[in-house]
């Protein structure tokens, strides 16, 4: 495939999908809370501006109120939600991942190289746009899941799990040319009320053993009064 043959659309779409691929692998490096937040919020940016483009190449303007969304949504209100709680918490470097960074990162390359490996048998007949956006939004979903099982904080497992709906997300706006209006409200009430949900999350977390650490929980003991 030789990228300059196509046209400007497509183009466009397959770096958005390398971009969006990147900014997942690098929350995998991220050994500071605040900067996996800031990371988050690029991704979010960049599902936007697809979202936008999907909409302008293909006169889909109702795809402009989910570029909207996700803007208020991915950019604004959740990384902001998020940043607050690390600031408050003081537990602006999450020092319990693992340790072996090296490991961790060739896990997340395997990830990637695995995604499209599994997609190219069942796309190879499809555009090159299908394939890529495919491979990207797995690769993204395994990702987020990979963040999720090596980071203890409560903050980057909200990360990982909105990284998932991203990967998701950046599939059906590239692969479906954008879901219907009533679809895509209905998943922009979700992940508001999941971010509304954690934020309630991490109050308890926080009045109860005073720390984002999920892995303390497990070290609760009842006590009788």
């Amino acid at each position: 495939m030789n990228i300059e043959q196509q046209d400007l659309y497509t183009q466009a779409i397959l770096s958005l999908a390398a971009l969006v691929g990147l900014t997942s692998f690098l929350m995998l490096g991220q050994s500071r809370l605040l900067r996996l937040i800031f990371v988050f919020a690029m991704q979010g940016s960049l599902l936007a501006l697809t979202a936008g483009l999907a909409a302008y190449s293909q006169a889909n303007h109702h795809l402009y109120i989910s570029a909207v969304m996700t803007l208020m949504l991915k950019v604004i209100f959740i990384p902001w939600m998020l940043r607050r709680e690390v600031i408050q918490m003081n537990t602006q470097r999450d020092i319990e991942t693992l340790k072996n960074k090296t490991l961790l990162m060739l896990g997340g390359a395997s990830l990637m190289v695995f995604s499209y490996w599994v997609l190219h048998p069942i796309v190879h007949t499809s555009p090159a746009i299908m394939l890529n956006a495919l491979a990207v939004s797995l690769s993204v979903v395994l990702l987020g899941m990979l963040l999720m099982i090596t980071h203890r904080q409560a903050v980057a497992h909200v990360v990982g799990f909105m990284s998932i709906e991203n990967g998701l997300f950046f599939a059906a706006i590239v692969a479906t040319n954008g879901m219907p209006m009533v679809v895509e409200l209905g998943i922009a009430f979700d992940v508001l009320v999941a971010a509304v949900l954690f934020g309630i999350f991490f109050f308890h977390i926080r009045t109860s053993i005073d720390s984002l650490d999920v892995d303390k929980l497990n070290r609760l003991n009842e006590v009788d009064k």
